[in-house]
């Protein structure tokens, strides 16, 4: 198949299985939850009553004076240990490569029929100022863009800066929740090579 190349009049062939793949919710769900857990910290903690400091004396007799307890460090007094205390652990989730590329390659199928996914020659600002990128991404569209570009330029990158609904990744940052959650994804005819190489 071949994807047109905005602003040229041109086309670049790229492969079938990439570009052309069935939509698959339950593998990109999959995906996109494995990349969001792994992106928890998971470093919560809390003291259980074993962690605390403090006597463990019996403060009071056994018998006549309500109920009966040991020591203050029981999870129903102030101050107290937590009855099922949090320990860090790791949230991250485990998904073969194949799969993760798969859901990559589907999502930028559905994006390319939903012609939410647009190819252009090369994509790049003379000086790193937000005003000159902005101008530039006014004549593509209003929403979330996503400017997947390889080897981008140090002043792209700066003057992407400033506008909170654009990012600007490499193509080894490609990541399946940036995709989805973009109104519009751009990328250079470069970049759209590089992933074909990668994703096929």
């Amino acid at each position: 198949m071949e994807l047109s190349i905005v602003g040229s009049g041109k086309a670049v062939s790229v492969s079938d299985v990439v570009f052309g793949r069935e939509f698959s919710e339950d593998l990109v769900h999959q995906a996109v939850v494995a990349y969001m857990a792994g992106g928890r910290a998971g470093t919560k903690k809390q003291k259980s009553r074993s962690d605390l400091s403090g006597t463990t004396k019996k403060f009071k007799k056994q018998k006549g004076g309500g109920a009966r307890h040991g020591d203050y460090r029981a999870p129903i007094f102030v101050g107290g240990g937590v009855t099922f205390a949090a320990r860090p652990r790791d949230h991250s989730q485990k998904i073969n490569r194949k799969m993760y590329r798969g859901a990559i390659s589907a999502i930028l199928s559905e994006l390319l029929r939903q012609q939410r996914l647009q190819v252009v020659d090369s994509f790049d600002v003379e000086a790193p100022k937000t005003k000159a990128l902005a101008a530039k991404l006014k004549a593509i569209g209003e929403g979330r863009t996503l400017v997947v570009t390889e080897n981008g330029s140090e002043g792209l990158f700066r003057a992407a800066r400033n506008i909170p609904s654009v990012a600007v990744v490499d193509v080894a940052a490609i990541d399946p929740v940036s995709l989805i959650g973009a109104d519009r994804v751009v990328m250079t005819v470069e970049s759209v090579k590089k992933v074909e190489e990668w994703l096929a």
